[in-house]
């Protein structure tokens, strides 16, 4: 063989051991102390990320000893190699045992079960204020939960984790006998398959029995007889018999606030009817959704929606006098925040799929820790990863006579160039707030300042209290998208939204 010929060949046998995986099996240490997989089989990666290439493999009950973190990604030591595995596939394997006798408590309705530890994961199922599950292990921020035989993940935020064994727990499969529509609208399917024909619609509050589960689909019995299949996650599961509810349990509403729309039709498009005032107490003949249908002065009826009245005779009281605020507090104010779409309405889709909607939860989130650290009562038009209409936003901050409404979102255009932040006001009384807001963001963000813009917004141009819509910078943009769905960026945008908000209180001291 010639010397070139050698070369040649070596240079094959190497290239041909660099393509051959490793074995799919690792040597896994036998200490039962520090990391133990959780899951039957999962991945190791060469490095911390879902991008890095699978290496090998490890088994289920497989331990090793943790090198290092980087994120949710946990850096190991098997056999001389180290690789990278996600955390949330693995428990500790000194405090499995003491896991094993925890229990999780949802503290709000519908609170999201999802496949990864992330608020852009997929939901498997949702768990309503009381339920408890199993907890199996830490994840961070996030705990890892079975509930009613699904496995998911729950943030820390939303449940408290007790030491006690379920006394109250949820329905099990075999179990559950009823549903309660959970959403204004919900289509029936002929099969449990979002491509099958729909056999009609259900609406909020009503109740109905539960023939058998499928995965997140239920099967329910309708009337004369017909059956169809739902989303479980958009209804509340019960081991209670159904008992069809009557139209409405509400005999009287009490309006809250001056000049409030009483319509002809349930719709905030038809035509207004007659106008209430705080105080006004109104008789309920029936409630048709979102809506409830009294009775007026002209012995006729109209709708007038639920989120602007209270349920039942009540006294409007006078408006208490507020603490005196001193400079650099937020004492005694009311501030409501409204992130950006939820539910089936994800908002926009970055070019590198990041989605709108969590952005806008997680941003809010960090923004109300501030904004109460400094002594301002804050109210979330969502705290989970639900649909709320655009009144009902609006209705949060009237009910609440807001100091101010904030509403969080991110930009898309089809000019993927445009980059950049924009505060957005409608009316005159709001402009000062959104310049404020606007400098604030400008100290913090290195991003493009497109300065203070008239929007016409639904929840700027129907909302009384000083309110501003801020875009965060553009997901259309693949660098600015990269930039601002980082946890850094987030936080660093909240900081200057509390600041800006710290600035406009203070600036009102002195007029």
């Amino acid at each position: 063989m010639s010397r070139k010929s050698f070369i040649a060949y070596i240079v094959l046998i190497l290239m041909i051991s660099q393509a051959l995986p490793l074995s799919n099996e690792l040597n896994v240490s036998a200490n039962t102390a520090g990391i133990e997989v959780a899951e039957a089989s999962i991945n190791v990666r060469s490095g911390p990320g879902l991008s890095y290439p699978v290496i090998a493999f490890m088994k289920g009950g497989d331990a090793v000893e943790e090198l290092s973190r980087s994120g949710d990604w946990i850096e190991v030591a098997v056999s001389g190699e180290t690789g990278w595995i996600a955390s949330w596939l693995t428990k500790s394997s000194e405090n499995a045992a003491a896991a094993a006798a925890k229990t999780a408590v949802s503290s709000v309705n519908r609170l999201n079960v999802r496949a990864q530890p992330d608020l852009s994961a997929s939901v498997l199922t949702q768990m309503n204020a009381g339920e408890q599950a199993n907890v199996i292990s830490d994840a961070g921020d996030w705990v890892e939960v079975e509930f009613r035989g699904i496995r998911g993940f729950v943030s820390k935020e939303y449940i408290s984790i007790n030491d006690i064994t379920i006394t109250n727990p949820a329905p099990a499969t075999s179990d559950v006998s009823s549903i309660e529509i959970a959403v204004d609208a919900l289509n029936v399917r002929k099969k449990a398959d979002l491509s099958s024909a729909k056999q009609g619609t259900v609406k909020k509050g009503e109740v109905y029995p539960v023939l058998q589960l499928e995965g997140n689909w239920v099967q329910i019995q309708l009337e004369d007889n017909k059956t169809g299949w739902v989303y479980s996650f958009y209804g509340h599961l019960s081991n209670q018999t159904a008992e069809k509810k009557s139209d409405t349990s509400v005999d009287l509403v009490t309006v809250q606030t001056n000049g409030t729309n009483i319509r002809s039709q349930a719709s905030t498009s038809s035509e207004v009817a007659a106008r209430a005032n705080a105080g006004d107490q109104l008789v309920v003949v029936a409630k048709e959704g979102d809506w409830y249908q009294v009775s007026l002065a002209d012995g006729g009826t109209g709708f007038i929606a639920s989120w602007v009245v209270a349920d039942g005779a009540q006294e409007i009281e006078a408006e208490e006098a507020k603490p005196e605020r001193k400079k650099g507090t937020l004492d005694g104010l009311t501030i409501v925040l409204d992130p950006g779409h939820g539910g089936n309405d994800g908002g926009t889709l970055g070019v590198r799929k990041t989605e709108e909607k969590g952005l806008t939860l997680k941003t809010a989130e960090l923004l109300a820790q501030h904004l109460q650290a400094a002594g301002a009562e804050v109210r979330m038009t969502r705290q989970s990863d639900v649909y709320v209409d655009l009144r009902k936003r609006v209705a949060e901050a009237h009910n609440t006579a807001a100091d101010a409404f904030i509403s969080i979102h991110y930009d898309a255009t089809e000019d993927n160039s445009v980059s950049g932040f924009t505060s957005y006001y409608m009316h005159d009384y709001q402009k000062e707030l959104a310049r404020y807001l606007n400098d604030g963001l400008g100290k913090k963000l290195t991003l493009r300042d497109r300065g203070v813009q008239p929007g016409n917004y639904l929840v700027l141009r129907e909302n009384r209290q000083p309110a501003v819509l801020v875009e965060l910078g553009f997901l259309s943009n693949y660098n600015e998208e990269r930039i601002i769905s980082s946890k850094q960026f987030r936080e660093q945008a909240a900081l200057g939204l509390y600041q800006g908000t710290i600035n406009y209180f203070d600036a009102q001291l002195g007029k």
